[in-house]
């Protein structure tokens, strides 16, 4: 939604809706202090409304439990990684298919160094006793893969991919995955190039991560945002981009 839409939707919002909105904007905030503070298996809905100056009942007229406050910042955190992307694929060219692969890789990782403990959040641990509902989480914490996806199939449809990376053999059992996947996102680019594009979000995925949660060990990369455009160049040519 842009932010003249976000504004109109605002305006058209009752007083008693717009409080309540900025309630859940409120404690959502203070979600986020104390996720990065004391982390996810320790979030209380107690102590966010000991900070929101309210007693713990009536916070809950708002966020039902815990598990709820977690779904709130999961959907939250997802929504900003997902705006980070766009914004920097979308200040590219439409035809600059390598460029705007490189700005999506970089984007995630700018956004999951300046906030590890969301990040964490979304592709660490699981956090114990809690399964994040499908049915609110799955759009936005798609975007960046379709994202993804969206610029190599482009890239495929303008024959900006090398011939390379159409052509390597995918086992016939995946295919039915693949065809599935193809179909559901009205996709043009064909088996390898799909799985090819797998394995370069789940390897950008690991990269990031473990940069993040510090598996390289303190000493062993002096140079990590070279590391990073290394790695970001080896997979635009695993998925055949060009430049």
């Amino acid at each position: 939604m842009s932010d003249a839409a976000a504004e109109a939707e605002t305006a058209r919002r009752t007083p008693r809706e717009r409080a309540r909105a900025q309630t859940v904007a409120d404690i959502i905030r203070l979600g986020r202090d104390h996720l990065a503070t004391h982390g996810a298996a320790a979030l209380s809905l107690r102590a966010v409304a000991r900070d929101l100056g309210v007693v713990s009942s009536a916070v809950y007229r708002y966020v039902a439990n815990r598990d709820e406050l977690l779904t709130l910042l999961v959907v939250d955190a997802y929504d900003e990684l997902g705006d980070a992307v766009d914004m920097a694929v979308n200040a590219l060219p439409p035809g600059d298919h390598a460029g705007r692969f490189r700005a999506l890789g970089r984007a995630v990782r700018q956004w999951a160094l300046r906030e590890p403990a969301r990040y964490g959040l979304l592709f660490g641990s699981p956090v114990p006793g809690y399964q994040a509902p499908a049915g609110r989480t799955t759009a936005p914490g798609t975007r960046v893969i379709y994202s993804l996806v969206g610029i190599l199939d482009a890239a495929f449809r303008a024959g900006g991919l090398t011939a390379s990376a159409r052509s390597a053999v995918v086992p016939s059992a995946l295919s039915v995955d693949l065809e599935a996947i193809r179909d559901g996102l009205g996709l043009a680019m064909p088996d390898p190039l799909l799985a090819n594009g797998a394995l370069a979000w789940t390897s950008l995925f690991g990269a990031v991560s473990f940069e993040v949660f510090g598996q390289y060990g303190a000493d062993t990369f002096s140079a990590p945002d070279e590391l990073f455009e290394h790695h970001l160049d080896v997979l635009a040519g695993l998925v055949g981009l060009k430049g």
